[in-house]
């Protein structure tokens, strides 16, 4: 994570694994990692990444399927 000097983490942390969605790194059905290995993976608490999961629902990149994970959804360009 760099450093921002104002700002939540969990928009940095979804701003980041937007980037990796976009770049290709996540393809289409991809499934995210789960809030605590997600968390680990970017040096913060589960429940920044949870808040970060949320935010890439809300702006439409993922969707979660209850009792299955969060899956990276097809992009309109």
């Amino acid at each position: 994570m760099s450093p921002e000097p104002i700002g939540y983490v969990y928009v940095q942390v979804a701003d980041q694994v937007e980037a990796e969605i976009r770049g290709g790194r996540l393809p289409y059905g991809a499934r995210l990692p789960n809030e605590r290995d997600l968390g680990s993976q970017y040096g913060v608490a589960p429940g920044t990444a949870r808040r970060a999961v949320q935010e890439l629902r809300e702006r439409g990149l993922v969707r979660t399927l209850p009792n299955k994970g969060t899956f990276v959804v097809h992009l309109e360009d």
